[in-house]
């Protein structure tokens, strides 16, 4: 296990480094000039040249390279031209509401797939119905999702908010940044259960692309795994179809619902971004909307990287974890 762990975490520091290279060449491949978007459309020549040489972007290709991984282990991710603020400054202030919405999201795709691909292999009561209502959701684009949910549980019904993280006038700032940790933190109950509310539906609509295709890998692996020859033993001991189900097939067959659900991950930050439009989520979604326009690079760029290791991180996780469910894996 542990050379396993030690093989994975290289790969994912190769990976990690490949991006940076591509962020970085397509920043300089870019026709924008940062410095002149910096300084804006009406400065001087000479301001330009002196601002570049401050900067470092007079000096050849890699020593701006080296500087600029040598920047990124620092936590220096350059100054946005849009807000001239440090980006990593930026995305702290920006990242956990996008972080916890992802979590969220991640959490009720694989509650959502892992009770699609049980009930569907083993024909539990009311399967059919939980499927074609999951196949639907996931049918449907995103934004025609969000706006149905508002539509419904919000102006209909009433249930849930439609906009925004929290309806509280001064929600909690700290310590995590995640609202529902933080409203626990100071004893918040009521702002708990708002902070909660606000997750459902964008966390919905996110989720359900992705726990479909969970649902269904799960669902052909546990078919396949319920034919082999230790389950039919398992049955003729005269345990019943859940003990089987529940001890001796899904722990064998969750590996590749893993994969997928990792492989899934990509999508649901790309759904991120769409989604925090819709519902006025104050998360990465809405600095990526508003960086793009202004041409915007370092911003991009971090965006880029940030997303990038998360998903690098969470399939590197993955893949540990698949080793814990398969100890084979590993060997």
């Amino acid at each position: 296990m542990g050379r396993l762990v030690a093989r994975r975490l290289g790969a994912m520091i190769l990976v990690l480094l490949f991006l940076v290279v591509v962020v970085f060449s397509l920043q300089h491949l870019s026709p924008t000039d940062p410095v002149h978007s910096f300084l804006g459309a009406n400065a001087s020549k000479a301001a330009v040249k002196v601002e570049s040489h401050k900067l470092g972007y007079d000096r050849p290709l890699p020593v701006q390279y080296l500087r600029y991984v040598g920047d990124l282990l620092h936590g220096n991710l350059q100054m946005s031209l849009r807000t001239r603020r440090p980006v990593a400054t930026d995305l702290r202030h920006y990242l956990p509401a996008t972080a916890e919405l992802a979590i969220f999201s991640l959490a009720l795709a694989g509650i959502l797939g892992a009770v699609l691909g049980v009930t569907t292999a083993a024909r539990f009561k009311g399967a059919g119905v939980f499927r074609v209502l999951t196949l639907s959701g996931a049918s449907a684009p995103q934004f025609l999702l969000a706006e149905l949910g508002i539509l419904l549980f919000y102006r209909h019904l009433h249930w849930l908010p439609a906009t925004g993280r929290s309806s509280l006038a001064n929600p909690p700032s700290g310590p995590t940044g995640f609202l529902t940790i933080d409203t626990l933190v100071h004893g918040n109950l009521h702002g708990f259960t708002d902070a909660f509310g606000h997750l459902i539906l964008p966390g919905l609509c996110i989720a359900m692309i992705p726990a479909v295709s969970i649902g269904r890998v799960l669902r052909s692996s546990l078919v396949s795994t319920m034919r082999t020859d230790y389950v039919r033993t398992a049955r003729a001991k005269g345990l019943r179809e859940v003990v089987v189900l529940w001890r001796h097939a899904l722990r064998n067959s969750i590996g590749p619902a893993l994969s997928m659900g990792g492989l899934q991950v990509g999508l649901m930050f790309a759904g991120v971004v769409v989604i925090e439009q819709i519902f006025a989520w104050p998360g990465i979604g809405l600095y990526t909307y508003q960086s793009i326009p202004r041409s915007d690079f370092p911003a991009i760029a971090g965006i880029t990287l940030v997303l990038g290791a998360g998903y690098v991180i969470v399939n590197t996780i993955v893949d540990v974890l698949q080793a814990i469910a398969d100890p084979r894996i590993a060997l």
